[in-house]
């Protein structure tokens, strides 16, 4: 280490010096593994159930057997684990380089029960209707690789309100999703079902509200953790041993069978891909600003690129589309600690528990109150997102906004209230009008779009 001094004392002071490489930043810091673990899995368990429970409620709103449910929930861990460690280690041309989790987006659910269960593609038992799915996801993905150096351009497509509108329709069409959960039943079961998704709600509102640190951002998996206690105690869970799967024994690929390809079904999970991207660009502007590695161009193109990938092997396991997940994004300014290297680990952790088929069927197996409990509060917290987002909008009765969001938002509701409400448009079409987010976001950056053109343009 060279010290300042005369140059008596020190004869090659004058010769020039090779430039220090700066010290690694609080992004690239890999610290000792008895600090990283646990924060690691710290990662792991704030979006766990966030990750688990976009297949688990794919699985029921499409009466899957237990077994293709735990399948779902498998390849979804799985994949994201893989879609974790591209994002945060990354190449030259893949990935961020930054601390994101990745899961699944929620935008995906409406989209892939439209394709899934629509008459045109779910002919018989031989899970044409998920088939479809997959060819739509594969072609999504193979999309989104090419389009990445494009993103900032789509990009124009989704400004504030028609995220906010977007938001804002996710979590109204999901959320009958979860009160059906719960309602499952008659007499004394209703009465049974109704008090575990209320004790985890109930759990997850306190949390939330009183919680401080690591309680608050575990507020739902606390909360899904005292319903099971409650409904083990009701007797809706009875815990056995006898034919479970392996501990441990990966998906294959194209596990429900060869993808099925249609352009329509491909072109509505192209528009949902597109929707993802708006929060992974938000998560990564976010994070880049913490860590001092802003989100240039280059940059949100490895980003996106890392996500098609994602996307693309989602298709080929037996998952969806992928996205940054928010949640982690909070802890990360909750700990201070923003090291790739930690949420690297926490990707190795996801992808070991994909390895179980008999974890994912012990998942498949929550009782739907519990799992209806969480999904209040998650569907929920997305409605509201969405709101406050539109809040900033200045709607004004009449105004452009006020419009685009009203009219788009009736759209959507109209779909979830009668799913045939556009029966006499053409068959081709139906899978974009039975999907309520890929027509009510689809709604609102056309308005948003012809509007504002009408504006500029008296």
């Amino acid at each position: 280490m060279c010290m300042k001094g005369s140059g008596k004392n020190m004869p090659h002071a004058t010769t020039p010096q090779k430039p220090q490489h700066p010290a690694p930043t609080g992004v690239d810091e890999v610290l000792p593994i008895t600090r990283m673990l646990p924060l690691a899995v710290q990662h792991v368990m704030v979006m766990y159930m966030g990750a688990i429970t976009v297949p688990l409620v794919i699985g029921r709103m499409l009466a899957l057997p237990a077994a293709q449910t735990a399948i779902l929930i498998q390849a979804d861990l799985l994949t994201s684990g893989i879609a974790t460690l591209l994002q945060t280690i990354g190449t030259r041309w893949l990935g961020a380089r930054l601390p994101l989790m990745q899961g699944v987006s929620f935008a995906t659910v409406s989209c892939v029960v439209g394709i899934a269960s629509s008459p045109a593609f779910a002919h018989s038992q031989q899970n044409e209707g998920l088939r479809t799915v997959y060819g739509a996801v594969i072609i999504a993905g193979l999309t989104a690789i090419l389009a990445a150096p494009l993103g900032r351009y789509v990009m124009r497509l989704f400004p504030p309100l028609v995220v906010g509108t977007a938001l804002t329709i996710m979590g109204l069409s999901l959320l009958p999703v979860a009160v059906n959960e719960i309602a499952a039943g008659t007499g004394l079961q209703a009465g049974k079902n109704m008090l575990v998704a209320m004790s985890v709600f109930a759990c997850a509102i306190g949390l939330s509200i009183a919680g401080h640190g690591v309680f608050k951002n575990l507020a739902v998996i606390i909360g899904v953790g005292v319903g099971l206690a409650v409904a083990f105690a009701m007797g809706q869970i009875t815990p056995h041993l006898g034919n479970m799967p392996p501990l441990l024994a990966p998906v294959p690929p194209f596990p429900l069978g060869w993808p099925i390809f249609h352009i329509m079904p491909s072109l509505s999970m192209i528009v949902i891909v597109a929707i993802t991207w708006v929060e992974s660009i938000g998560d990564a502007v976010v994070v880049g600003t913490m860590t001092g590695r802003p989100a240039t161009p280059g940059l949100v193109s490895r980003l996106l690129r890392a996500d098609g990938v994602a996307t693309l092997l989602g298709g080929i396991m037996g998952s969806f589309p992928y996205t940054a997940f928010s949640e982690n994004v909070a802890l990360l300014g909750i700990t201070g600690v923003r090291s790739r290297w930690i949420v690297a680990l926490a990707g190795a952790l996801l992808f070991g528990l994909g390895l179980s088929p008999f974890l994912a069927t012990a998942v498949a197996a929550i009782p739907p109150a519990v799992a209806g409990g969480a999904g209040l509060m998650i569907f929920g917290t997305l409605m509201m997102v969405g709101i406050q987002i539109l809040g900033t909008q200045k709607l004004q009765p009449g105004n452009i906004s006020f419009i685009v969001a009203s009219v788009s938002i009736v759209l959507a509701m109209t779909i979830v209230l009668k799913p045939d409400f556009f029966i006499f448009m053409p068959q081709w079409a139906q899978p974009i009008l039975q999907s309520p987010v890929v027509t009510g976001c689809l709604s609102a950056i056309a308005l948003n779009i012809i509007l504002s053109l009408n504006r500029k343009n008296p």
